[in-house]
């Protein structure tokens, strides 16, 4: 790695500075034996595209995270291919593709469960033909195809800007994305301020890629994300969620939701749960749940995306349930369950998140009450209940955050679920023996029994 490094240095050495503005001028083409890239840790199926598009008279590149992490020396998880060929003709040489997208047609080339994304080279920001913005200039529709140079000053971020020539196997680099991956630094192509007003959700996206690569945001993109955040309430709610859910499975959403609660994002995406960030223990819990499922990704363990949602809205959830509790005429059982519907709804005006997500947040949030206040007959109830599992570590890592009243009710459950039936049937006992039973009503004389039907 220090060798290519070094190679890196002597291409940039001497050279004129590289403009972040759309310019016309030679990029730096590094040759095959100067970078480290092999076709030997490509996948096979962006391979066969890359071939069957070039063997076809058309230009194909490997371009985005793909080459980044090549040149990193990580294995990427996806990889992207860019081609002069329009989707139409892309489908005509695979038959086992298909062409997606409005706001930018691309065509997905399906090879049993891997997918390569093949994109047509997108044309200048100077040609409105086809383009569809917003008066805040959010691009609705853009397909406008071009160049190779019009596509590079189409991405966003410089590292995500170099192009592997399938034809002579080199690397070009429009925009010193090699410089940038030696200094580790993120930097936007063009002018932040209008590259994040097209698109608010590239501000997620800077930060992301900080975290997952220990890169430093350089200040000339960091400044407009601090100050144009609020845009992010433009981006559709259903897009939002797909971007907190790629942070969730990134193995490294610790680091990430630091650089949130840094940038103030966390006020715009979860407004609810904003002011309880401000205290140590609501941060507490948050962080520690985010470090266990960093640790479980990373060992390619499944994780409870509706888990961590049900985490990040707790502490608004109790801030609501205090709320209706001081209605003398509402139970802790009623203002528990009027605040969680109240959490949810005020969260899905932001992020749309699916019902079936919902649900089993709710459901965990639920436990947390039964699993404090379960009687002596729904015990096992409770404990047969499908997400008991999940309501069980949650109800942990609120004792492990610091909710020191939970101690004795959580070492009590998890002697309950780890014991055999005779050990739970004692535990039980030992629990409710000195309960005061319940009084059962005294029934009516026949005489004074109501009539049916009329509620007298």
């Amino acid at each position: 790695m220090r060798k290519i490094v070094t190679i890196f240095k002597q291409l940039f050495k001497g050279s004129r500075q590289v403009s972040h503005f759309k310019t016309t001028h030679t990029p730096i083409i590094i040759k095959r034996e100067d970078h480290c890239i092999s076709r030997n840790h490509i996948s096979q199926a962006a391979i066969k595209v890359l071939y069957r598009l070039h063997n076809s008279g058309f230009a194909a590149y490997l371009v985005g995270g793909g080459v980044r992490d090549l040149l990193l020396g990580h294995d990427p998880k996806d990889f992207d291919v860019v081609t002069d060929a329009h989707p139409e003709q892309i489908q005509r040489l695979f038959k086992n593709s298909f062409i997606i997208g409005r706001r930018f047609r691309l065509v997905h080339v399906r090879f049993g469960n891997e997918i390569i994304e093949v994109a047509t080279f997108r044309g200048s920001t100077e040609d409105a033909k086809g383009r569809v913005q917003t008066q805040r200039g959010l691009l609705l529709r853009d397909n406008v195809y071009g160049t190779l140079e019009d596509d590079v000053w189409r991405r966003d971020f410089t590292i995500n800007a170099l192009y592997y020539n399938i034809a002579d196997f080199s690397v070009v680099d429009y925009t010193g994305g090699m410089k940038d991956l030696d200094q580790k630094s993120i930097r936007v192509i063009g002018d932040p301020t209008d590259r994040f007003h097209e698109d608010p959700a590239r501000m997620l996206r800077a930060l992301r890629f900080a975290a997952k690569l220990d890169f430093v945001i350089e200040p000339r993109t960091a400044g407009p994300i601090k100050k144009h955040r609020e845009l992010l309430s433009h981006v559709p709610p259903a897009r939002l969620f797909d971007k907190i859910l790629k942070v969730f499975h990134s193995g490294k959403s610790f680091a990430t939701f630091q650089l949130f609660h840094e940038y103030n994002i966390v006020s715009v995406l979860f407004p609810q749960m904003a002011a309880a960030l401000k205290q140590p223990e609501p941060l507490s819990f948050l962080m520690t749940a985010l470090k266990n499922t960093d640790e479980r990704v990373n060992q390619d363990k499944t994780i409870n995306s509706a888990f961590l949602l049900a985490v990040l809205l707790w502490r608004p959830l109790l801030a609501q349930k205090e709320v209706y509790k001081r209605d003398e005429d509402t139970n802790e059982y009623q203002a528990f369950n009027m605040a969680m519907a109240d959490v949810v709804q005020e969260q899905l005006k932001i992020i749309s998140i699916p019902r079936r997500f919902t649900t089993v947040m709710r459901e965990i949030w639920s436990l947390q009450y039964h699993l404090e206040n379960a009687r002596v007959r729904r015990v096992h109830k409770v404990f047969h209940h499908p997400r008991f599992r999940a309501g069980y570590d949650f109800f942990g890592l609120r004792y492990q955050s610091g909710e020191v009243v939970l101690k004795e009710l959580y070492e009590w459950w998890t002697e309950f679920q780890e014991g055999d039936e005779e050990a739970r049937s004692k535990l039980i006992s030992h629990r409710f023996s000195k309960a005061k039973p319940r009084k059962r009503k005294k029934k009516r004389p026949s005489s004074e029994k109501s009539l049916p039907g009329t509620g007298q």
